[in-house]
């Protein structure tokens, strides 16, 4: 999934996904030196930026996704529907699909 949205604010997940973007790595070594960005590695941290309202399972019982907005999270290195916003991408995952919470 690409299109490109003019703001995130746009995306309202829907059932238990949950709505990611990357934390960007750094753009400079400890010495000083700037490394192009085609050469910086892909962080698996992430920032919540929407959750869906969760969904009812077989059962008749809510099921509420495990993470709220702002949290930091684990992600897989692959995997998720990527979305492009302007410049940025950020990236749709099922709940279930999070590896966990970091705590700062």
């Amino acid at each position: 999934m690409s299109s490109v949205l003019k703001s995130v604010k746009s995306i309202v997940p829907m059932l238990d996904r949950v709505l990611v973007q990357r934390v960007k790595a750094e753009a400079k070594t400890a010495s000083g030196l700037y490394i192009p960005e085609k050469n910086q590695e892909k962080l698996n941290i992430a920032n919540v930026l929407a959750v869906g309202p969760g969904f009812t399972d077989t059962n008749g019982n809510k099921v509420e996704p495990h993470v709220k907005v702002g949290d930091k999270v684990l992600i897989p290195q692959f995997g998720g529907s990527s979305i492009k916003v302007g410049q940025d991408e950020v990236i749709l995952f099922r709940d279930a699909e999070i590896l966990a919470k970091v705590q700062e």
